[in-house]
């Protein structure tokens, strides 16, 4: 288990932090829960994210400190994950969180 208060590997915006923290008042999740964070492979649809509070750490987690919140974030994951920004929209298109990762291609190399 690594602990880092640098924010390169994973930025959270103010509104996303404001909604984790409110999410976690409404359902009385303690400070004491980290924020895991996950990604797996999506094929040609790019990565697919998970977003979950824990209340434990696992053997090989990186903990990042930042704005109050504690983000778990296993080996692998955090090898996808490096220079993501999570961010929070509450637009017309729907409300939810949004990860703007620069690792992410998203465009389909297949032929039709």
């Amino acid at each position: 288990m690594k602990t880092e208060n640098m924010e390169s590997e994973i930025t959270i915006t103010p509104k996303a932090v404001n909604e984790i923290k409110k999410i976690m008042e409404e359902n009385k999740i303690t400070p004491e829960f980290g924020l895991r964070i996950g990604v797996k492979g999506g094929g040609a649809a790019g990565l697919t994210y998970s977003l979950g509070f824990d209340p434990d750490t696992r053997d090989g987690d990186t903990i990042i400190e930042q704005s109050g919140l504690r983000l778990l974030i296993d080996g692998k994951s955090l090898f996808y994950l490096s220079g993501t920004q999570l961010d929070y929209s509450d637009g017309l298109n729907g409300k939810g969180f949004i990860f703007n990762n620069p690792n992410d291609n998203k465009n389909c190399g297949c032929e039709n």
